[in-house]
């Protein structure tokens, strides 16, 4: 389809537009934008989308999509001021890349574009965005009568959970902690936040069965303009006991906050909850340094194998080469041997002594019922009330509750 032809159909009304270098480029979208919406759609070069946009005919746009692979990122320039004009107009973007680097993507959804469809087309992932930009602005949480408000009168627990390897339960954990710390006191219920910031496989959302909202990204973009409103307004609660900030939509590079975002949102977060719990990626970034001064207890789940010991072995002779805070680590010892497993208790022991560390908490293997709960999206307290994993971490939790307390009071 030419520029030409494209804009100037037989009947109706243009309601979108490609824009692109070659539109031919990108024959799956052509096939789409035509599946979806006929005739009433055009295609522009960049040269050309900037002056249609400010013309009367484009005042029936909803949208444009902007098409662009590696090749066009030397004129990210030109299609940054393309979005801008588009926002000028109040006229919504798509951005489909193809092989577009991490960077660029969150340089042009900073700047407005609304949605990100990669290339090749998944099927139906264009109607969905399109879909997404027609429906209605969420309704903010106070608006939807939702209980938990903005005012930043707390001094919160700053609660993180950094698993030492893969697969060793951390988010488990970390959502299990929060719910208990929430349901602790059914007369006076704590405050809890549980902020993801696995920015790349963060699943708090899912082991909750929560959205992820585009709200999260914007705060995350611009922490320097958030406030207490937008940022309540970015969390989502479960079951009114626990807020949640979920990780993104979309895969993000973990440099995409810097050590003063991070301090930002957690100084937010702290000021509006009585207990923060973060649910750190593995790998090790630039503000983790920021988060092991912030936390007040730094939880490392572990497990009795090989690649945790050595991982917990350069996790420690990391920090102490860079004068950080270790002894904050707190390790936890998923899927611990059972009381009569002898030897598992004899290599318990020995792992600690070879690591010179203090392993304090034990949390025993929760069987079939764990897995069942994640996938369901609900708590252990909720699924399995006798599970012996959920006890072990309702006592952790009581003990922080009542060692806060405590501290609290001056006790």
């Amino acid at each position: 389809m030419t520029s030409s032809a494209a804009l100037q159909p037989e009947s109706g009304l243009i309601v979108a537009c490609t824009i692109s270098r070659d539109v031919q480029n990108f024959d799956l979208l052509i096939e789409d934008m035509e599946a979806e919406l006929g005739e009433s759609w055009g295609d522009l070069s960049f040269d050309d989308a900037k002056v249609f946009m400010g013309q009367p005919d484009a005042a029936a746009l909803e949208f444009v999509a902007i098409a662009m692979n590696a090749a066009d990122e030397e004129n990210l320039a030109m299609i940054s001021d393309l979005i801008r004009t588009a926002n000028e107009h109040k006229i919504k973007v798509i951005v489909i890349a193809e092989d577009v680097s991490p960077i660029a993507l969150h340089q042009l959804l900073k700047l407005g574009a609304e949605e990100f469809v990669p290339y090749p087309l998944p099927d139906g992932a264009l109607r969905d965005a399109i879909e997404r930009l027609r429906a209605p602005d969420p309704v903010a949480p106070e608006a939807a009568g939702n209980p938990q408000k903005a005012k930043g009168n707390h001094d919160g627990v700053v609660l993180a959970v950094h698993g030492m390897a893969g697969g060793v339960g951390s988010t488990t954990f970390a959502v299990n902690l929060a719910w208990e710390l929430a349901t602790i006191d059914k007369k006076d219920p704590p405050k809890v936040c549980i902020l993801d910031l696995d920015l790349q496989y963060g699943s708090v959302a899912t082991y909750l069965d929560l959205p992820r909202r585009e709200a999260v990204f914007e705060i995350l973009s611009d922490t320097a303009n958030m406030d207490n409103d937008s940022f309540m307004q970015a969390m989502i609660p479960y079951k009114d006991a626990v807020f949640v900030l979920t990780a993104p939509t979309e895969m993000l590079p973990l440099d995409i906050l810097s050590s003063e975002d991070v301090q930002r949102i957690i100084d937010m977060a702290k000021s509006n909850f009585d207990y923060v719990v973060v649910d750190m990626p593995s790998t090790v970034v630039q503000w983790t340094e920021v988060m092991l001064h912030s936390a007040h207890v730094y939880f490392a789940p572990m497990e009795l194998d090989m690649r945790s010991a050595q991982n917990t072995l350069r996790m420690v002779r990391a920090l102490k080469a860079e004068e950080l805070p270790f002894e904050k680590l707190r390790y936890v010892l998923n899927r611990a041997p059972k009381f009569t497993d002898l030897s598992g208790k004899s290599r318990v022991k020995r792992m600690a002594e070879s690591l010179e560390i203090d392993i304090e908490v034990l949390l025993p293997h929760g069987g079939t019922p764990v897995m069942e709960a994640c996938d369901q999206g609900i708590t252990l307290g909720e699924a399995a009330a006798k599970n012996p994993l959920r006890k072990e971490i309702n006592k952790l939790a009581i003990s922080v509750h009542e060692r806060n307390l405590s501290i609290a009071t001056g006790d």
